[in-house]
C-alpha cells in the first residue's frame, strides 16, 4: 500500500490549506497570546502568564456556567433529532411534494440572529403579541421565573434550528432503498420495526453531522439567551458565552481571550469524542 505522502492528490489540499492557517491559525495564535497578557490598550499589555487561566479554572462561577450549558445543548439534542426525524419521516411520502415542507421548515434558518429572540418576545407580549392571550392564560409571566425562561429558548432554539435537522434526516431517509422497506413489510415488521433496523442504520451518519453541528452550535448560544432574559433570573441562563459577552463588553480582553482559548478547547475535546466515536462504529465487526 502506498504512503499517504506519495499520494499526490494529496498536494491539491495545499491551497486550502493555507487559507485555513491564515484565517482560522493566525487569530487563534493571536487570541492564545491576549490570554497570557492583561491588556489596557493595544499598546499597553503587561505579562500575566497563564494567571486568566488558573482564575477561570479556579472559578464556581466557570464549572456553573459549563454546567448550564452541556445541560442545554443535551435538551436541544434531546428534542431537535427526534422531532427533526419525525417531520422528516412524515414528508417522506410527499415524494416531489415534500420539498414545499423542507422550505417551510428552512425559512427559520435565513432569519438574522438578532431578530429571533425579539421575534418571539413580542410574539407573546401579553397585550399585542399573536400568542400572548395563550401564553396568558396558560400562567405565564412577562418576567420569566427560571423555568419558563429555559422553556422559551429551547423553545426559539427549536424553532430556529429544527429545519437543518429535518433536511439532513429527510436526505438520509430518501437514500433509503424502497425495496428494503417493502421486503420488511412482507415480513410483517412493524412502523417503529422498520425505522429501527432498516432507516436509523442507513442515517446514521446523517444524524452523526445532526448531532455535531447541533451541539457545538447550541453551546455557543448567546444572541437568543442574552435578548430573552440576560442570564437571569439568579444566573439560571447565564451560559458559557454570556460570561465571555460580557468581558468583553467590560474590555477585561485578557481574560475575555483566555475564556476564549478554553471554550474552544472544551469544543475541540467534543469534537475529538465524536471523531472517535465514529470512527469505532465504522470499523467492521
Amino acid at each position: 500500500m502506498e504512503r499517504w505522502t506519495d499520494n499526490r492528490a494529496w498536494f491539491l489540499l495545499l491551497p486550502a490549506l493555507v487559507v485555513l492557517a491564515v484565517v482560522g491559525g493566525l487569530p487563534l495564535l493571536a487570541v492564545i497570546n491576549y490570554g497570557l497578557h492583561d491588556i489596557f490598550t493595544l499598546s499597553e499589555t503587561h505579562w500575566v502568564g497563564l494567571q486568566w487561566f488558573e482564575d477561570i479554572l479556579d472559578s464556581d462561577r466557570f464549572w456553573a456556567s459549563l454546567g448550564r450549558s452541556l445541560l442545554f445543548s443535551a435538551l436541544a439534542l434531546t428534542i431537535q433529532v427526534p422531532l427533526g426525524i419525525l417531520v422528516a419521516k412524515l414528508l417522506l411520502p410527499l415524494g416531489r411534494r415534500a420539498v414545499w415542507g423542507l422550505v417551510l421548515c428552512a425559512l427559520p434558518l435565513v432569519v438574522p440572529f438578532n431578530m429571533i429572540a425579539m421575534l418571539w418576545l413580542g410574539m407573546i407580549q401579553p397585550q399585542i403579541g399573536l400568542f400572548g392571550g395563550m401564553v396568558q392564560a396558560n400562567g405565564f409571566d412577562y418576567k420569566f421565573n427560571p423555568v419558563h425562561t429555559w422553556v422559551l429558548i429551547l423553545f426559539v432554539d427549536t424553532w430556529h434550528w429544527l429545519g437543518l435537522v429535518v433536511i439532513l434526516a429527510y436526505a438520509g431517509l430518501s437514500s433509503v432503498p424502497q425495496p428494503y422497506r417493502q421486503a420488511a413489510a412482507i415480513d410483517g415488521a412493524s412502523r417503529w420495526a422498520v425505522f429501527w433496523y432498516v432507516e436509523l442504520p442507513r442515517i446514521t451518519h446523517a444524524l452523526a453531522i445532526v448531532f455535531l453541528l447541533r451541539c457545538v452550535d447550541s453551546l455557543m448560544i448567546y444572541t437568543e439567551a442574552f435578548a430573552i432574559n440576560a442570564g437571569e433570573p439568579n444566573d439560571a441562563t447565564r451560559f458559557l458565552s454570556l460570561d465571555l459577552g460580557e468581558e468583553i463588553k467590560g474590555f477585561s480582553y485578557g481574560q475575555a481571550a483566555a475564556r476564549a482559548c478554553i471554550y474552544f478547547l472544551i469544543v475541540l475535546s467534543i469534537v475529538w469524542v465524536f471523531v472517535i466515536a465514529t470512527r469505532e462504529n465504522r470499523r467492521p465487526q
